[in-house]
């Protein structure tokens, strides 16, 4: 890591691969940040180190399906606050809410334990990638509709020409992304 940034040290471990899901689309892959345990380390401590400070520590930490599970449990254990997992409709067994929200081509439904979040929680929200936003607007209003305080978002990459982010940052969400790509 000598002499590299954080975010440029994370972003050399940021696997682009080409015309994946469709032509066209750049993928950003964050599975080597996780391969790798001092790269995997930098990444959940980059994190970790904003959110201990007092004013931006958070009651809980909601993780979306499925890669926002993985970072939030870890930075949620470091900070000795609860997870929650929002999940993709009908993984859940207890009581839930649910948002649908629209995709590219369709639509897509999120839910959350009606018992997840209190009201008044201050919530991080965390996903790997902010790319049309609409997963990260989903889960805020499910837990505004509990009644918790999403606090801020987070990701580890934002994909500003897609437009999500500022779709976010628009309807009052604070955001928190270590590394921007352009394209898609």
């Amino acid at each position: 890591m000598q002499n590299l940034s954080v975010n440029q040290y994370l972003r050399n471990h940021i696997r682009t691969v080409p015309d994946w899901p469709a032509p066209g689309v750049q993928f950003r892959d964050i599975t080597p940040l996780l391969q790798n345990a001092k790269v995997f380390r930098v990444l959940i401590d980059a994190f970790v180190h904003r959110y201990m400070d007092p004013a931006m520590r958070p009651d809980v930490v909601a993780g979306l399906d499925a890669r926002g599970f993985i970072l939030g449990a870890v930075i949620a254990y470091e900070l000795n606050v609860g997870f929650v997992p929002i999940r993709k409709k009908g993984k859940l067994p207890f009581t839930t809410v649910e948002e649908t929200y629209e995709l590219e081509y369709g639509s897509a439904t999120v839910e959350l334990h009606t018992d997840a979040v209190q009201a008044g929680h201050r919530v991080l929200l965390i996903d790997d990638l902010i790319a049309t936003g609409g997963t990260m607007m989903a889960g805020k209003k499910l837990l505004e509709k509990l009644g918790a305080h999403v606090m801020e978002g987070a990701a580890i990459v934002d994909l500003p020409e897609l437009g999500g982010s500022d779709k976010l940052k628009a309807s009052g969400l604070p955001l928190f992304t270590l590394l921007d790509f352009e394209g898609h």
